[in-house]
């Protein structure tokens, strides 16, 4: 009797004390939800803190498009979003709507912006895939997200996407709310908004898409590009049926219309060959102009421009195949400008590849050069009447602490203007700016487009001082009009949504100096591609020109021109780091003659005067003749050991 009376004793207590542990577990479990509440309460309030701010700076206008056209009326690209008329919900087919609301949002009239049933549906969906197929955003959460929030991924993001969708909730109704979203969402394509998507893919409005067209466009909500029908028509016939086939499980249609065969607009899928997108050097550039010509841009415009595009990627070939062939002569970057006489820019590549780097080697770039500047101080030279035939010494010389040399310390001894200047004679360049004076050289170039800083020194005359290609070229262009110079231009017309001139280029020109100065100096440079170190320059027809390389082949330029065009090759390295051997006279000037053959090709298109007769009769595919490097020895510049740190930083 007393074993049992102890026994009971010890289960007694061993269920009180199973009681206080269960209690004990049920306190803690409370305690904690309860902190969590609390904490999770104060972070939505943090949070919320900056949502009367976000939502008084809400864009709730359209997004404004740039559209580029090349001088035949191609679209180069588009800045901004396309956009279509604004449509309500109510305008549209039912099948449109409920194409929507079955791939994103079925519940979407139930919830309140926040939908807990959608977002058990998409976790369960995702845990039994493994990964992530099934988002729980409602619409009105992606409509907050469009409005007011960034793509970043955060807890901080998240929360306040929530809180905003329920103000949206209490503020719009569902039709707005659709409405919004239907007419802000990116559908691909540069197109904004469903009426866009449209006429973008099917050429009609909105409110005319079938029962087909409109599964399709809601099916590329999920992944714009990849199931865009212009870029795999198969990929977006699939998406289509998975569309139609969700409509019929939400009971929008019927099973036998979702499992009916459809066509899909001729599109065929053509695999892109190698785009280095060099033409968004070109548009980047006028996207910084275009605002200067007609203020703000509060609409959607179209710009008309001047390039041609098909040249532009013909050239951006050339260019790329010159490289890839002479990969061991480490040459990391190239550029080229190709203008006509009216300062209208045909071509402007201003690196290897617009997507591994945006920077633009024709306008920003700042470099050295070399003897490609000495043009200038000739022209001085002659303004102040020294001729061709003038004499002058190439041999050693010492300018204060300057001493320049030619290659190989090779020197002419007596020589005259003329031959110094088509063999790129260092030493005479510099006895001719000591003569004429570093100033009067820096008025000559900054009269004739240079505006960046020149310093005058004696190792001016060698191109120490850097430069941009764009005023080079400009500069260039000038010398071969005779002094007559046009501001280099990429804007025709542009143009309003209804089609209102808005800015239209008048063509605009400055005259320096006396043309017979210029021709001395344009006679000259027609020797340098004839029989000096441009000869790798030479074309079936007059050419001039001039290399330039600046010290341990860290630049290597040839700018020349002919009857109709000026264009601009310059080779080198982001880091200045030299190149093997690459002078003026080699490969730039190979590719600078492939670079006019190619444009004299499509001269007919370019509104310049004729082509002399004969001349597609005498055209050649490959260069013809020509050195390799020979002939360039003296046109890298070159100087003293104590002055080479200077020329070069």
């Amino acid at each position: 009797m007393a074993k049992k009376k102890s026994k009971k004793k010890q289960n007694s207590r061993r269920k009180k004390g199973s009681s206080k542990k269960s209690f004990s577990v049920i306190k803690f479990t409370i305690t904690a939800g309860l902190w969590v509440f609390f904490f999770g309460l104060l972070l939505t309030l943090w949070y919320a803190k900056d949502l009367p701010e976000i939502t008084a700076n809400a864009d709730f206008g359209k997004k404004t498009s740039i559209t580029f056209l090349d001088r035949t009326g191609k679209i180069i690209t588009r800045y901004g979003g396309l956009q279509g008329e604004t449509v309500a919900v109510f305008d549209l087919q039912p099948h449109t709507v409920h194409a929507l609301l079955a791939t994103e949002d079925r519940r979407f009239y139930y919830h309140h912006g926040i939908d807990p049933i959608g977002i058990a549906r998409a976790m369960v969906v995702n845990l039994m895939a493994g990964r992530t197929v099934q988002g729980g955003s409602t619409l009105t959460q992606q409509l907050a997200k469009n409005l007011f929030l960034t793509h970043e991924r955060s807890l901080k993001r998240k929360i306040q996407e929530t809180l905003l969708a329920l103000w949206l909730e209490r503020e719009f109704t569902k039709d707005e709310i659709l409405t919004a979203y239907l007419n802000r969402v990116y559908f691909g394509s540069g197109a904004y908004g469903i009426d866009a998507a449209a006429r973008v893919y099917f050429n009609k409005p909105a409110t005319q898409l079938n029962l087909e067209e409109s599964a399709l466009i809601a099916g590329l909500l999920k992944a714009p590009s990849r199931y865009s029908p212009r870029n795999n028509p198969s990929l977006a016939k699939a998406r289509t049926k998975v569309v139609l086939s969700a409509m019929a499980d939400a009971g929008y249609i019927r099973k036998d219309q979702a499992e009916a065969e459809f066509s899909l607009p001729p599109m065929p899928y053509i695999k892109p060959k190698a785009n280095y997108l060099t033409e968004r050097y070109f548009t980047d550039w006028l996207m910084d102009i275009v605002p200067k010509y007609i203020g703000t841009v509060s609409e959607n415009i179209t710009v008309k421009t001047t390039l041609d595009l098909d040249l532009q990627k013909k050239l951006e070939a050339r260019m790329n195949d010159m490289l890839a062939q002479n990969t061991d002569r480490n040459v990391g970057q190239a550029a080229i400008l190709l203008i006509n006489h009216k300062g209208e820019v045909l071509s402007m590549i201003g690196g290897k590849r617009y997507s591994s780097s945006q920077f633009n080697r024709i306008t920003q770039a700042q470099r050295q050069p070399g003897s490609a500047f000495k043009p200038f101080i000739y022209l001085t030279a002659f303004q102040q009447g020294w001729d061709e035939d003038s004499p002058i010494k190439d041999e050693a010389v010492s300018i204060g602490d300057y001493t320049p040399k030619n290659f190989d310390d090779e020197y002419l001894g007596d020589t005259d203007i003329k031959t110094a200047f088509i063999k790129s004679l260092n030493t005479p360049a510099v006895r001719l700016i000591h003569a004429v004076t570093p100033e009067r050289v820096i008025n000559t170039a900054q009269n004739l487009g240079i505006s960046s800083p020149l310093r005058a020194e004696a190792g001016l005359a060698l191109g120490a001082s850097e430069v941009s290609p764009l005023e080079m070229t400009y500069a260039y262009n000038q010398i071969s009009n005779r002094g007559k110079g046009y501001e280099i231009v990429g804007i025709d017309e542009i143009l309003s949504a209804d089609e209102t001139a808005l800015y239209k280029e008048k063509g605009a020109s400055a005259r320096y100096g006396d043309s017979g100065n210029y021709k001395k100096l344009i006679k000259l440079m027609e020797g340098v591609v004839e029989d000096g170190t441009g000869r790798n320059a030479r074309l079936p027809v007059t050419a001039a020109g001039k290399t330039g390389t600046s010290q341990n082949y860290r630049d290597a330029w040839f700018i020349g021109f002919t009857d109709d065009y000026v264009a601009t090759v310059w080779m080198g390295n982001d880091d200045s780091t030299p190149m093997k051997g690459v002078t003026g006279g080699s490969l730039p000037a190979k590719l600078w003659a492939q670079v006019m053959n190619d444009t004299m090709r499509y001269g007919n298109q370019h509104d310049h005067d004729p082509i002399g007769s004969g001349f597609f009769e005498g055209l050649i595919d490959a260069l013809t003749g020509g050195d390799d490097d020979n002939g360039t020895k003296n046109d890298r510049s070159s100087s003293s050991k104590e002055r080479s740190r200077t020329y070069n930083q």
